[in-house]
């Protein structure tokens, strides 16, 4: 098993990324996805929540209703470092047990970290890190004009993510996702086969000409 880190800012494309790593082979493991369940009845992280903040931040359907939380914790430092308490160990732990569900494989395990930081290669005991990359004024190009995000919205989502440079000071590979989707299928099929080579990977695991997919 080889694990891999994947992160990009908003706006670079690390979904599509994740989308053609997989068709080429590789499991993933999503954190935002994985942060979802662990607030679902029952899961891990969902009566921690209640018991801290409240039965109101309880939908009708006895879910997390997500925006009540988020009006508890903005602006106040104190309560969003309570929600992450509960929350980051949850996303964690989680994440741990899918990755282990590989152990002893073959596979190119990609946990795909959207703030991916320095601890997460020590607890997730990533082998290496993959950064999609892009000028930061072309991802806010594609996040007004494609997602239809408001331009102040998009600014300010950008400022709160580290730094592009700080990204790439941190990439053990870098996917070029600047020139369209042919760029980016070639620029995935030669990371993937740099992956594959490395120890722990299975070469014969690396396969190409997937369809690729549009940011």
């Amino acid at each position: 098993m080889l694990t891999v880190g994947l992160t990009g800012n908003i706006g670079a494309g690390k979904s599509t990324v994740a989308e053609l790593l997989v068709a080429r082979g590789a499991a993933l493991v999503d954190a935002d996805k994985v942060a979802r369940e662990v607030v679902e009845p029952g899961a891990a992280a969902y009566q921690s929540l209640i018991d801290r903040f409240g039965g109101d931040i309880v939908d009708a359907h006895g879910r997390i209703d997500r925006p009540a939380l988020a009006t508890k914790v903005f602006g106040h430092p104190e309560e969003l470092e309570a929600l992450n308490a509960i929350i980051h160990p949850a996303i964690g732990v989680a994440m741990i047990e899918r990755k282990d569900a590989y152990a002893g494989s073959d596979r190119i395990v990609v946990m795909d970290i959207p703030l991916l930081k320095d601890f997460h290669r020590e607890l997730l005991a990533l082998d290496a890190v993959v950064v999609v990359d892009v000028p930061p004024e072309l991802a806010l190009e594609r996040l007004t004009t494609l997602r239809g995000m408001p331009e102040e919205d998009a600014r300010a989502r950008q400022a709160a993510q580290p730094t592009r440079a700080e990204r790439l000071e941190g990439a053990d590979f870098v996917v070029d996702n600047s020139d369209g989707t042919e760029h980016l299928a070639a620029e995935v099929d030669r990371v993937w086969q740099e992956l594959a080579a490395l120890p722990h990977a299975d070469p014969v695991a690396a396969t190409a000409d997937p369809a690729s997919s549009a940011d």
